[in-house]
């Protein structure tokens, strides 16, 4: 049997606040591994097929084909 314990975002504070700079250390790291992985889920969604960036990237290897680029200074 599973028990699932809910915590408020109070008591994540506090448990926060309780941990060693190891573990606050390894937790920001846990955390910034999922932002990216959102993120990585977001941009990937935009540029599918059917996404809404899909055109915009169309267009830009279209004129990387017929050479209209202009290189940055």
């Amino acid at each position: 049997m599973f028990t699932l314990f809910v915590m408020s975002l109070s008591e994540i504070e506090k448990a926060v606040e309780a941990l060693s700079s190891e573990e606050l250390t390894k937790l920001a790291s846990f955390i910034r591994e999922r932002e990216n992985a959102a993120w990585d889920r977001q941009i990937d969604a935009d540029f599918a097929e059917d996404g809404r960036l899909r055109p915009v990237l169309d267009e830009v290897r279209e004129d990387i084909r017929a050479d209209r680029l202009d290189d940055l200074p």
